[in-house]
């Protein structure tokens, strides 16, 4: 037997991730097999084992990837729309991105779909928070700093904004009642602006 080196194994394990979230994004969790993604990546469901140690564990390193890879783009926007004549813009730019990323198939499916089954809503919502919070909060805190609110309501607000955007994006991938994202954006505005 020939034996792989640490490239070849680092090769194979972005492969099984890869296809792994593309098979997570167009079939659901349920539907996925270890087999099938072992098939589709090229490789033996020991070659996936040897990687990872479940199908949750694969799901969740994807789930991960995915919400870290949203928070970098909102940082980068929210960092960019910085103005300091109006403090509220960079946080909104961050949360436009998020619900951007939020109207993605392969994050609705694989983030607010198929994450609170696969890792329980406890744990999903403590995973989540946890991606979102230190972006949220530096950004109420620099809105506080501004003189817009009481800076001792800045972790407050921004958990309390987190939970009101990410509702947003269940009920935008949900699409049952016909509200937009420019709506949601819209009222969301409303809301944070109107932080006293």
């Amino acid at each position: 037997m020939v034996k792989r080196t640490s490239a070849q194994a680092a090769e194979t394990r972005e492969t099984i991730l890869r296809v792994a979230g593309e098979l997570f994004a167009e079939r659901g969790y349920q539907a996925t097999s270890i087999a099938d993604i072992a098939s589709a990546a090229g490789a033996t469901k020991g070659a996936v084992f040897h990687h990872f140690k479940s199908k949750d564990e694969l799901f969740v390193e994807i789930w991960r990837q995915l919400q870290l890879d949203m928070d970098a783009d909102a940082r980068t926007a929210a960092l960019a729309a910085l103005d300091p004549a109006d403090p509220f813009k960079a946080f909104l730019a961050g949360c436009r991105i998020y619900l951007d990323w939020a109207s993605r198939p392969e994050y609705q499916r694989i983030v607010l779909l198929d994450g609170p089954s696969v890792l329980g809503l406890a744990r999903w919502h403590e995973m989540e928070f946890e991606v979102g919070r230190a972006s949220l909060v530096a950004g109420t805190k620099f809105i506080a700093a501004q003189g817009h609110f009481p800076k001792s309501l800045a972790v407050p607000a921004a958990l309390m904004l987190q939970a009101s955007i990410n509702a947003a994006a269940f009920a935008l991938t949900d699409g049952k009642l016909g509200i937009t994202r420019e709506q949601y954006l819209d009222t969301f505005e409303r809301l944070l602006r109107g932080l006293r």
